[in-house]
């Protein structure tokens, strides 16, 4: 195994350049598939490096319930620093076991509260709710996906605005955006050096959202002008959600909204499905491709290195 079983705890570096460079130069969906791919792949080969670091760890602790060959030398010089290493994976994986299944968690739970909240109400694809809060988002799932709208929203919108709203929230239920989402966020939990990647993802299935609301209106200023009077009639209180279309209140500030607005008012990004290897942002994304690649082939070799040596070591 080597250092082998050490590398996808680190590797996630090499992901961060084409975190900040996709947002900038990619299309939206192609970043948004790019970086949940590469996280998710990630998170998974350090949690089973993790997991084995800690057979390691666990097989040195008097009292386990392993073999007792797993604790022997010929197991221990497999991991460099195995007193070490091996030990301080235990806690480890149990906090991120622990901290992804309380994601989980709490995600099906806001999930069945919203559908609880919506019964009552007709079964229709669109449900106004009539508060005085403005917010706007949509809720996948259950018997049909819904798209929820509060008439302090609507009040505030023109009727072309209120077409790029619905058009913005649809596009999140067709592209199923709160899977992609929820794949981050379990895999920041995961590892954290892949946080960088769920903040690009959140903005990018926003910005995805919008070029799809965009090429469905047929007027991009029209889908601007909405995100900026939502973004200023939300006050900065997002409202419960999966796929908001506010959320962010801060429109005079450097902040996601004022970004998205810009974009939107410049013409489509290109839909290409990889960047150029001659470019700054394909060099990266290659970057990030080749660390996965190696993540899952370095994982790969620990568990199956793993395999045989405890094989080896487990009387008959």
């Amino acid at each position: 195994m080597g250092v082998f079983v050490f590398l996808p705890l680190v590797l996630p570096l090499s992901a961060w350049p084409v975190a900040r460079l996709a947002e900038l130069h990619l299309h939206p969906r192609t970043a948004t598939r790019l970086l949940t791919a590469v996280a998710t792949v990630m998170a998974l080969c350090s949690t089973l490096c993790l997991a084995l670091l800690m057979v390691v760890g666990t097989a040195q602790l008097p009292g386990n319930p392993l073999p007792d060959g797993w604790s022997d030398a010929e197991v221990r010089a497999a991991v460099p620093y195995d007193e070490i290493a091996g030990k301080a994976a235990i806690p480890a994986l149990v906090l991120v076991l622990a901290v992804c299944a309380r994601t989980l968690w709490r995600h099906h739970r806001v999930a069945r509260r919203a559908r609880r909240a919506l019964a009552a109400l007709p079964s229709r694809s669109v449900v106004v709710l009539p508060e005085e809060k403005p917010y706007a988002y949509a809720l996948p799932g259950g018997h049909r996906d819904r798209v929820v709208v509060t008439t302090a929203l609507l009040r505030g919108l023109t009727s072309p605005e209120r077409r790029a709203l619905f058009a913005h929230e649809r596009a999140h239920l067709t592209a199923a955006h709160h899977r992609h989402l929820l794949a981050v966020r379990l895999a920041a939990r995961a590892n954290p050096f892949l946080r960088p990647l769920r903040t690009t993802v959140v903005y990018t299935t926003e910005r995805w959202a919008d070029e799809d609301a965009a090429r469905s209106v047929g007027n991009r200023t029209v889908v601007a002008r909405a995100i900026g009077k939502a973004a200023l009639l939300s006050g900065g209180g997002p409202a419960p959600g999966f796929a908001m279309f506010t959320g962010f209140a801060g429109f005079a500030s450097a902040g996601p909204v004022p970004r998205r607005v810009a974009a939107l008012l410049r013409p489509a990004p290109a839909a290409r499905s990889w960047p150029s290897v001659f470019t700054a942002v394909g060099l990266a994304a290659w970057g990030a491709a080749v660390g996965t690649l190696v993540s899952a082939m370095s994982s790969a070799n620990s568990a199956v290195t793993m395999v045989l040596i405890l094989r080896a070591a487990t009387p008959l």
